[in-house]
């Protein structure tokens, strides 16, 4: 059975609950942001900027450490790009099921890889999204704690079962409003679609107003 209908209860629920987050901009701004995770990946990341680059709109993309050290070229032509970078941890290991020691590990493991990649301070990428969206309270204590800024989501069209180009696409259409913070992967899983989706996205989020924008403006929007 799909999960993508449980995705807009979730947001609902834990919104409200966990507020320190970033779940979306404002609702009375047609501000928008696109994300991707799970990258880079030497083949869906490159065709991918193609496409924001042909539409000259933001993105921004959680990484995993290990994909960033496989193909620092990539993450390379990513950030020269403009594009805004995250953290999505060194290996896409559940945040829950690691001790404190091991998820500052993996995050700074992670910042390492990028910082060495785009000869970027590692200081200054501090945005992290749990993998699989799963954290418990005591998580964001420590992400607080280690002045890292937790990144949720509010539209998951579960692209990473590849259900079809067009199924991503109506779920997000569905399920898009003011402030929107989606989710596309462009790692192995769901990343073999994200260029098609993209193509077939964007310019429809576009027609009806939406003006794209990197996570840290959403960030500077919200407050």
């Amino acid at each position: 059975m799909p999960a993508a209908p449980l995705f807009p209860i979730l947001y609902r629920i834990l919104q409200p609950a966990f507020p320190r987050c970033l779940w979306a901009g404002r609702a009375d701004s047609k501000a928008i942001a696109l994300t991707f995770d799970d990258g880079p990946h030497p083949q869906y990341t490159p065709q991918l900027l193609k496409v924001l680059d042909r539409y000259q709109i933001p993105a921004s993309f959680f990484w995993l450490g290990v994909c960033v050290e496989r193909y620092p070229a990539v993450a390379l032509d990513v950030y020269r790009q403009g594009h805004w970078i995250g953290l999505h941890g060194y290996d896409h290991r559940s945040f829950i099921r690691l001790k404190p020691d091991e998820l500052k590990q993996t995050l700074e493991m992670t910042q390492t890889a990028i910082s060495h990649a785009c000869q970027l301070d590692p200081s200054r990428v501090r945005d992290v999204r749990p993998p699989n969206g799963l954290f418990a309270p005591q998580t964001l204590d420590l992400l607080f704690q280690w002045e890292y800024r937790p990144v949720m989501w509010s539209v998951v069209p579960e692209d990473w079962v590849s259900p079809g180009v067009e199924v991503v696409v109506k779920r997000v259409l569905q399920q898009v409003q003011n402030g929107s913070l989606i989710v596309l992967h462009d790692g192995y899983h769901g990343g073999q679609d994200v260029t098609q989706i993209a193509e077939r996205l964007i310019p429809q989020l576009l027609s009806r107003g939406y003006k794209f924008v990197s996570i840290n403006q959403l960030w500077q929007l919200k407050c």
